[in-house]
């Protein structure tokens, strides 16, 4: 296919895991410059007694094994638990200025902070200051502040529930519901999507239901590099013959094979386990047609369950008239996919009587995220697979931690439960307003309605879309505050007073007043248990995310109702609290000490639908989106993308193994019959430029002197990485309903780069 020879791309034809994961995880332990530190830690990730892994959040097996963790999983420790270490010496040897210039993969790569510190405009360095002074200067810009709306409160999904919990209570006693949160980015349509359709925005499944499942459907999602310990499961399943749908735009080697590194036979031998046993490469944006084209294929053969359906939902005749009236030729072109396959996946699913439908951001991160997200129910619920053993819907969340900050309050919409149960346990009335998301917080920032940003881990600026904007918007703050374990470029984006406060990483023992604490976390699927640090901490000055949420609370609110300095002395209060404000967690504290701890009630899965008729809800999608697709001329739709060696903005090298790119992460993937119709070659230089809505406020918005390689992507398709694909994604561009950036709904043409873009590839 690729005849030219490109430097750092090269095709790989071994499977997923196997002897390269191993080299890449004794590689990232040798890199990091603490060998012994982080192979100790790692013997203790996912354990019982140990701590939960700080990447994916893909749940635990009730038997672990000796070595609980995959690949990426070992990368985000040796990345935590490095030997490295950004002092303030370094900072005040290096301006800002400078340091703006390093790439983030190097800005990350200077090691773990060790010491609070503020930036001093005179010698543009950060330097070291005081706990105390620290919460002094942000207490005080805080209740400087006219309002309490002007501030915004970023939450990343690595922070447990303690913390989260806390800094929710500290918000809202602030008097703002302004709660921008990673979920916004990512998952947000699942949350706003499915209580719609079966009352509750969680999966229904749980890892059980795998081991009885005849059936799974895997939608736009990369298990072999953002959740690897899936491919696990999906390689027992494979192995008792239960057939794996894929649909997902491009080849991804973790849904192709997979040699568990965990089982000898297979290192030893070179063997591999098929993962799918059909492959579509649907377009990008053609889930729905797809989704609907099953639909078609059951409704026609009247192969729906209709006990089930009348017993359990509403809804049922709008959306078979929809299906009836939707067109096989306007399916096929959009979904690109035929009628012929999509009948044999429709045969697939009535054929099982346990259906699993897992997916990822591929499905949320686009322009119609929430409609996505609802077809698949309505799938589901057409023969219900829902709240019954071995089938249901797997939402893959990112973080680690991610819905479990939801749980305990990280909402911009608090519901009048929450209202209340702050009230009845603290004593005071928290704000019922809606406050903002991640793009409401960006578009008030720019236009001067908010002041003051505090962000709770996370690179908020990097990975928002349209970084023009939202880099010049965090320069017109007048607080910047992060809670963090080491430098990012959202750090070096100046406010007129900027702090960092470094914390303790989820590897490291958390000693307060009473002893040594454990936090918690909660999976993607409902699963809730602790997580206890043992390494030293990289620094003496390092404090608690619960102590610094704590900290800041207390220098802000004069007579606060809540006692925050008890509750860090002993998080078993902090869960008290958390047990009394949402009664979901009854005996919070004795049922966290069950090793595997507990799985949180989740009605849908037992056919409990907490809607207001309490029926499960068959929703219509009107068209086929994605509004990209049927442009006609030389348009193309453009997905952002992970690399193996990345989670999330963090990036821990520039590889990408499976996709054979070693070195460089300046290309774009392209059909090749898409590059030789553009007159363009695998190797080119290329600019890919934004037109339309897409491009927002601007005429229009581009990358250039990116790299073309020819690969096997859907037709009309293109993919490109995130974050450098984010300057094509104007703010505007979002899902209307769940306010998610279309990261993977970019509406694209494709052009030999400029001149002084032609340098060789």
């Amino acid at each position: 296919m690729n005849d030219k020879k490109v430097k750092g791309i090269e095709p790989y034809d071994r499977p997923a895991g196997g002897w390269g994961a191993l080299r890449a995880v004794a590689s990232a332990l040798a890199g990091q410059m603490a060998v012994g530190r982080e192979s100790v830690a790692l013997t203790k990730m996912n354990q019982p007694t140990g701590f939960d892994c700080p990447g994916c959040a893909w749940p635990d097996p009730k038997h672990t094994s000796s070595f609980e963790f995959c690949e990426n999983g070992a990368k985000a420790v040796s990345w935590e638990a490095t030997g490295k270490r950004a002092k303030p010496g370094f900072f005040a040897a290096n301006p800002v200025s400078q340091l703006w210039n390093l790439s983030d993969y190097a800005l990350e790569g200077l090691g773990r902070l060790t010491h609070p510190m503020a930036y001093d405009a005179a010698t543009d360095t950060y330097r070291e200051v005081s706990w105390d002074d620290a919460f002094a200067r942000i207490g005080k810009a805080l209740r400087a502040l006219p309002d309490p709306d002007m501030a915004e409160f970023y939450t990343s999904g690595r922070a447990s529930n303690e913390a989260a919990f806390l800094y929710q209570l500290f918000v809202r006693e602030f008097g703002t519901n302004n709660f921008p949160d990673c979920s916004n980015m990512c998952h947000e349509a699942t949350s706003v999507g499915l209580p719609e359709s079966i009352g509750v925005g969680k999966g229904t499944v749980t890892l059980e239901d795998f081991d009885h499942c005849d059936a799974i459907f895997c939608i736009g999602h990369n298990p072999g590099t953002n959740h690897p310990r899936m491919l696990t499961t999906l390689r027992e399943c494979s192995l008792r013959n239960v057939p794996i749908v894929v649909m997902n735009p491009m080849p991804e080697r973790g849904l192709e094979r997979f040699t568990s590194p965990q089982h000898p036979s297979e290192m030893l031998t070179g063997k591999s386990t098929p993962i799918a046993s059909t492959y579509y490469k649907v377009k990008i944006g053609g889930d729905v047609a797809m989704l609907k084209g099953m639909m078609k294929s059951l409704l026609e053969r009247d192969l729906a369950d209709k006990a089930f359906i009348s017993e359990h939902t509403s809804g049922f005749e709008a959306l078979a008239a929809d299906i009836a009236a939707t067109r096989w030729d306007d399916i096929e072109t959009v979904s690109g996919v035929s009628r012929a396959d999509i009948e044999v996946a429709a045969d697939i699913y009535a054929n099982a009587q346990r259906v699993i439908v897992c997916y990822g951001m591929g499905i949320t991160q686009h322009k119609h995220g929430t409609e996505n997200v609802q077809q698949i129910a309505n799938l589901m619920l057409l023969r219900g697979n829902v709240g019954k053993e071995g089938a249901g819907i797997a939402p893959l969340r990112g973080h680690s931690n991610v819905q479990g900050d939801r749980t305990v309050g990280i909402t911009e919409k608090p519901n009048q439960a929450l209202i209340d149960g702050i009230e009845r346990t603290y004593g005071f009335k928290a704000p019922a307003t809606h406050g903002h998301d991640a793009v409401a917080a960006i578009q008030a920032i720019r236009d001067g309605r908010s002041k003051a940003m505090i962000s709770l881990g996370g690179n908020l600026a990097v990975a928002m879309s349209d970084p023009e904007a939202s880099f010049a918007a965090m320069r017109k703050l007048d607080l910047a505050v992060h809670i963090a374990t080491k430098l990012n470029r959202s750090h070096l984006i100046l406010a007129r007073e900027s702090i960092i406060l470094p914390c303790l990483g989820r590897t490291e023992a958390d000693e307060q007043a009473t002893g040594m604490q454990s936090v918690t976390v909660e999976d993607s699927m409902s699963m809730v248990h602790a997580s206890q640090g043992s390494l030293k901490p990289a620094s003496e000055f390092l404090k608690s995310e619960p102590a610094i949420v704590a900290g800041i609370a207390r220098a802000t609110l004069a007579n606060s109702k809540v006692d925050w300095e008890g509750m860090v002395a002993d998080y078993d209060r902090i869960r008290d609290g958390i047990e009394s404000v949402f009664p979901i967690f009854e005996d919070f504290n004795q049922r966290i000490r069950e090793p595997g701890g507990f799985r949180l009630y989740i009605a849908a899965s037992e056919r409990n639908w907490v809607t207001e008729d309490k029926r499960a809800h068959f929703l219509v999608a009107r068209g086929l989106h994605e509004d990209g697709l049927v442009r006609g001329g030389d348009t193309l739709l453009l997905t952002t993308i992970r690399s193996h060696d990345q989670y999330n903005t963090t990036i821990y090298g520039l590889n990408d193994r499976y996709r054979g790119v070693t070195g460089r992460r300046d290309v774009v993937f392209v059909n090749p019959e898409d590059l030789a119709a553009r007159g363009l070659k695998h190797g080119d230089r290329i600019d890919v430029v934004a037109l339309g809505a897409e491009a927002g406020q601007h005429a229009e918005r581009e990358v250039r002197g990116f790299v073309a390689v020819s690969y096997d992507i859907a037709r009309g398709s293109v993919a490109m990485y995130f974050p450098e694909g984010n300057a094509l994604v104007a703010l505007e561009n979002h899902d209307a309903k769940s306010g998610t950036p279309a990261y993977k709904s970019v509406a694209v043409t494709l052009h030999a780069a400029r001149a002084s873009d032609t340098r060789a590839a």
